[in-house]
């Protein structure tokens, strides 16, 4: 069974990334970027300062920055674990696929997929009461993951399981922090 599942996950990458097109390889690349998502952040930290007091606020801003640690230091210590390499360096398929950036670290699972998600369900949970479109903060998750892909350096499991975690993540966080406040209270 197991089996199985890598071979959907290897022809399942082969397919994804087979769409691509040297017109969308620059935005892509862009979009993979951690940097490229900094307005993301501050508006994020702009938010929490302008819909919440300044202790509430700052709570959430540490809450945020807590998870962002936790779930690059639980992505690093599976990847380390699981050591599955990344499509770009598979030579079962790497001279056949796209492959626009190289990383010699592990493929399993994302962190890129399991930190947008955590950072992402964190603050949407946070400011729902607050924005109501809170919501379309999942955009920037959901293209973050999926250019990972296009560039050639996950597999879709590795997003779909960093993705799992890193919303479980952001659901814990987010009832932790709720305890926290109503004990602080």
């Amino acid at each position: 069974m197991l089996e199985q599942l890598l071979t959907w996950d290897r022809n399942t990458f082969v397919y994804l990334n087979g769409l691509g097109s040297p017109e969308y390889d620059q935005f892509w690349s862009i979009a993979t970027e951690i940097s490229t998502w900094i307005p993301l952040f501050l508006l994020f930290l702009l938010l929490f300062v302008l819909k919440f007091p300044k202790r509430k606020a700052l709570f959430n801003i540490v809450s945020v920055t807590s998870i962002a640690l936790f779930i690059t230091f639980l992505t690093h210590l599976v990847k380390i674990w699981a050591k599955r390499p990344r499509p770009c360096n598979d030579e079962s398929i790497n001279s056949f696929i796209r492959i626009l950036k190289t990383p010699v670290d592990y493929s399993f699972f994302s962190g890129h997929a399991s930190s947008s998600f955590a950072i992402t369900t964190l603050v949407v949970l946070l400011m729902r009461n607050n924005i109501k479109w809170a919501w379309i903060f999942f955009i920037w998750p959901l293209l973050f993951s999926y250019s990972r892909i296009y560039v050639g350096v996950h597999f879709p499991l590795d997003i779909l399981v960093g993705a799992l975690i890193g919303t479980t993540t952001g659901i814990l966080f987010y009832k932790v922090q709720g305890k926290i406040i109503a004990h602080d209270t």
